[in-house]
């Protein structure tokens, strides 16, 4: 089965790939590597999902914004690979930020968002390595932001 395959048997719908807001690009490829700059939570209506985690947002909530930066990350990689995601070897490491207060400590659940929706949609492909950070603030004032490094053919 391929990953477009994939995605629509899971009925998953995967954004349109937003433009960068700021002196950078979306995507990057050097050698076979797809560096995926930093994507924000943005909901399916297209409304950034702001506010601080333990505060604001439950890890639930929070999870479902991290999912929404991972569908982000997936679209920028299909825009990458001129829509082809069979290109896609290997997800290979995924950083995710979290906008939470002093005292959260499972920025790990929030970013489980990210790593299950990318591990569903490309299987063993999409198995990564990963770092899960607390920050005071992010852009715009969201709750999640997530980048990624890709293998591909």
């Amino acid at each position: 089965m391929s990953i477009e395959e994939k995605i629509k048997e899971l009925k998953i719908k995967i954004p349109d790939p937003k433009d960068p807001v700021g002196a950078y690009v979306a995507s990057k490829i050097v050698g076979n590597l797809l560096y995926i700059s930093g994507q924000i939570s943005i909901n399916d209506k297209g409304d950034l999902i702001k506010g601080k985690v333990g505060k604001d947002l439950d890890v639930t909530q929070g999870y479902e914004a991290a999912k929404r930066c991972g569908l982000a990350i997936v679209s920028q990689v299909k825009k990458a690979c001129d829509n082809d995601l069979s290109k896609v070897k290997s997800c290979i490491k995924l950083t995710g930020y979290v906008n939470s207060t002093d005292n959260f400590i499972d920025q790990p659940k929030v970013i489980n968002g990210a790593s299950e929706i990318i591990a569903k949609i490309f299987d063993n492909k999409g198995l990564h390595t990963r770092a899960a950070i607390s920050s005071n603030s992010l852009p715009l004032g969201v709750a999640v932001e997530v980048d990624a490094i890709f293998e591909i053919n």
